[in-house]
């Protein structure tokens, strides 16, 4: 790697190691050979000073000091940002995820800064440029075993997070965790608390977005009981039958639908998994009344929780509420519209997308093909091209505005008020039952007979 033999020129011979994802995924990559590369390139160098570290990385390119306390420069050479770091040693002052007391520099062994990672297979570095592995901790040998391990007990407890990012590795590498680990997990499950809403969102986005079976992760933070100390919801449905159409209790169901939902996209995989969360709550017998009104609730305060974006949450919340429309290709022209108008011309491929991949998680066989005839039904519908909102209206406020005040329903200078939303909604639904009534002429008359009305 080109920036590799930059850097190595700059610093002194045998002080640059690549260490990180970068390293484990290169012998992973040596086991596998369709494992990607990583996209982070971290480096430690050993054994000089940091200011001297500073003045020669600033021959190659541009420097910022980032981390005082971590001894971190950021450096951008040709374009390409990489984390170079001296060698540091981390010491827990306490229990979660913020308190350590730091120690940095050439005083530092390598071998000290690769212990304080989170699991043996991160615990590996390379010598840039000879390309010498360093594993102290026998890290490689937990690749080859496909296997997550803690080097200390104390290692969840040190750092909370580390559980999070034990589940996204499991499920990403399809990787075992050891018998330690789950009990270390379990024993410091309840310090998840400690760990900010943002950081945690942030790792279960990558365990969404980058794993084929997000399940698996799920699965070990329900076993190691870390999930009930961030979505309790989700174990309302451990043991909730269901009807004769779902193999599955509801719980077991919403992980078979996200892993059905296509990674990649983590408002799909969201709502993949929420879509019944409703359920437990609204169970009478064998139906769940209106669980999925009461779902998007949940759903928002369970997304809100974490402080996942408002357009992930809001999206996520619109899919869970509408995952129960019927799926009739008999519907009108214009129960289509509304339909399409209700879900949203841009929400649509999520919507069905989310439907096939609830069908696909019932564990059962399909039924017949009544979705994919509707879904046809509607793009034949969406390729017409009718008005599917107000704004497609051809005529607007102003006119609206304009029309009221010739009438005398609103003095001259009127901007405007719920009026004219309320005569526009008229008009769309008009348009809607009859899209050749979208001119402005046609338009104008159903106008200005509503406003006779509503005198």
């Amino acid at each position: 790697m080109e920036i590799d033999l930059t850097l190595a020129e700059a610093l002194p011979a045998g002080s640059l190691f690549a260490v990180g994802g970068r390293v484990r995924d290169e012998v992973r990559a040596s086991i596998d050979p369709s494992v990607a590369p990583s996209k982070d390139l971290d480096y430690v160098v050993s054994g000089i000073e940091l200011a001297d570290l500073g003045e020669r990385l600033a021959r190659v390119g541009r420097v910022d000091l980032v981390g005082v306390s971590f001894s971190v420069f950021k450096v951008t050479v040709r374009g390409v940002t990489v984390d170079v770091a001296l060698p540091r040693r981390e010491t827990s002052l306490g229990v979660g995820h913020r308190d350590f007391s730091i120690v940095s520099g050439p005083a530092v062994s390598l071998e000290a800064d690769l212990a304080r990672r989170d699991f043996r297979m991160n615990m590996i570095a390379r010598a840039i440029p000879e390309g010498r592995l360093v594993d102290p901790f026998e890290g490689v040998a937990d690749i080859r075993s496909a296997r997550i391990d803690i080097l200390t007990a104390r290692a969840f407890e040190e750092d909370s997070l580390r559980m999070l990012r034990a589940a996204q590795f499991a499920a990403r590498f399809r990787y075992q965790t050891t018998v330690s680990t789950r009990a270390a997990m379990r024993r410091a499950a309840p310090l998840v608390a400690s760990v900010s809403a943002e950081r945690v969102a942030e790792e279960f986005t990558k365990l969404f977005l980058l794993s084929a079976h997000p399940s698996i992760g799920l699965e070990l933070l329900r076993e190691t009981g870390v999930l009930a100390a961030i979505w309790p919801e989700l174990l309302e449905g451990v043991g909730v039958e269901q009807n004769e159409f779902h193999a599955f209790d509801v719980y077991r169901h919403a992980l078979e639908t996200l892993d059905a939902a296509a990674p990649g996209d983590l408002m799909l995989r969201l709502a993949a998994l929420l879509h019944d969360i409703g359920k437990p709550r609204t169970k009478e017998g064998p139906h769940f009344y209106r669980h999925e009104q009461l779902g998007a609730d949940i759903a928002r305060e369970m997304l809100g929780r974490l402080h996942f974006s408002r357009e992930i949450s809001q999206g996520v919340e619109q899919l869970v509420r509408h995952h129960m429309y019927s799926a009739d290709a008999q519907l009108s022209d214009a129960a289509l519209r509304r339909f399409i108008t209700r879900i949203g011309v841009n929400n649509l491929d999520r919507q069905f997308a989310l439907r096939a991949a609830d069908i696909a998680g019932s564990g059962l066989p399909k039924r017949d093909d009544a979705n994919e005839r509707f879904e046809q039904r509607v793009r034949e519908e969406l390729s017409r091209k009718p008005p599917f909102s107000v704004a497609d209206l051809r005529i607007g406020g102003e006119d609206v505005i304009g029309s009221m005040v010739r009438k005398g329903l609103a003095e001259k200078g009127f901007r405007g008020d719920r009026r004219v939303g309320e005569a526009l909604a008229h008009l769309f639904e008009q348009v809607t039952e009859d899209p050749q009534r979208n001119d402005p002429e046609t338009l104008q008359v159903l106008l200005d007979s509503y406003l006779e009305r509503e005198r």
